[in-house]
């Protein structure tokens, strides 16, 4: 059985006294792609904040191509090649768009498929503004600067939490095509979302999320809409 290249085990974290993942198993193979869905406030943001390191689990194990992971800190954790788009973007206000990607670069110097060149022909757009502050940029925009900006870290994982959130449409499908092209490059994705519908559109797998545990898990093509939804949604049978 080949060994997955990310995996969780019993993993429990929370804030002080308040615990908001409750021993969620998990696995993420490389070159997949996996949705985790849930409404506001399940734990996704937690859960990406755990394995990333920003949050200390209180037990559990995350494992990086069997490496322990849950025991360091959020740098190291970058520096083993796991990087992430966090919710709301947080740009560099007092930074161009160019600025902004190139830390994405300095603080993990590895060689791999990404750098300016490739972060502008996936958003081209970028290359047009690269000079421009990256807070003044639109909401679609700054998140494709996220994007590039971890991408830039040429990492094995990428997480990206609530890709979606606030954003048009439009806005939302231009980002979202960029992920075949990012999977293609060898990098293997975690996509936290609450909207199902663009989740079951680019994942190998789904896992959802209600109060803090992992409520179904599967193939989009093995799992039906109501199951999804009862998941989703918390609703008994």
């Amino acid at each position: 059985m080949t060994r997955p290249l990310l995996s969780l085990s019993a993993l429990k974290a929370g804030y002080g006294d308040f615990l908001a993942l409750f021993g969620v198993d998990m696995t993420l193979g490389a070159g997949e792609t996996v949705a985790i869905i849930g409404a506001n406030g399940a734990g996704k943001t937690t859960l990406m904040r755990a394995i990333t390191g920003i949050v200390r689990p209180s037990s559990g194990t995350i494992l990086l191509d069997g490496q322990p992971a849950h025991a360091r800190m959020a740098p190291d954790i970058l520096e083993m090649g796991i990087a992430t788009v966090p919710e709301g973007r947080r740009l560099f206000p007092s930074l161009s768009v160019e600025e902004n990607l190139l830390i994405g670069a300095h603080v993990r110097k590895v060689p791999g498929p990404w750098s300016l060149a490739t972060i502008y022909e996936l958003f081209p757009i970028l290359k047009e503004r690269r000079n421009h502050p990256g807070t003044a940029l639109s909401g679609g925009q700054q998140q494709m600067v996220a994007v590039g900006r971890a991408l830039m870290s040429n990492p094995r994982v990428l997480l990206c939490d609530e890709l979606s959130l606030g954003l048009a449409p439009v806005v939302i499908r231009d980002i979202y095509a960029a992920l075949p092209a990012i999977k293609a490059s060898g990098a293997s994705i975690v996509v936290v979302e609450q909207d199902i519908g663009q989740a079951l559109k680019v994942a190998d797998r789904i896992y959802c999320m209600m109060e803090g545990r992992f409520t179904l898990e599967g193939a989009p093509a093995s799992l039906s809409r109501e199951a999804i939804h009862d998941a989703y949604f918390g609703v008994r049978t």
